[in-house]
């Protein structure tokens, strides 16, 4: 199941990044930024009251809350400097140097979290970084 959700996240990225596109124009991207984020906000709190888990809040652990915070700030960061890049950039151009986060993670993950990090994931992450490469320039 966790890939049917993979690859709903990647049509919905995909969805996002021509729909900020088109709906950047015009608009200052900070600002566009807190709009996307308000509606992102508005979704989540709707399905944590649509699937009645706002009960859990109080069992969150001290760690979790840092971590999650920590998350969200990277998170902000992150849609900040998306949304001023596609704002300037091409999105053909702006999305695959995005989706480099995929060999960012590998490497973080194999780092932080331990990860095994296989020739495979290698192979991967050369022809990750080779393909965006061919893509931008």
């Amino acid at each position: 199941m966790w890939f049917v959700f993979a690859l709903l996240s990647a049509l919905f990225a995909a969805l996002t990044s021509i729909l900020a596109k088109v709906g950047i124009e015009g608009v200052n991207s900070t600002l566009a930024t807190a709009i996307r984020t308000c509606v992102v906000l508005a979704m989540s709190w709707g399905m944590v009251f649509l699937t009645n888990v706002q009960g859990g809040i109080s069992s969150i652990s001290q760690k979790s809350w840092l971590f999650l915070i920590l998350s969200g700030l990277a998170t902000g960061a992150s849609w900040l400097c998306y949304y001023r890049a596609l704002q300037i950039g091409e999105a053909s151009k702006v999305v695959p140097i995005d989706k480099l986060s995929v060999v960012i993670t590998l490497v973080l993950a194999f780092v932080f979290l331990h990860e095994r990090f296989t020739v495979k994931s290698a192979v991967g992450a050369v022809l990750i970084t080779a393909g965006t490469l061919i893509m931008v320039l």
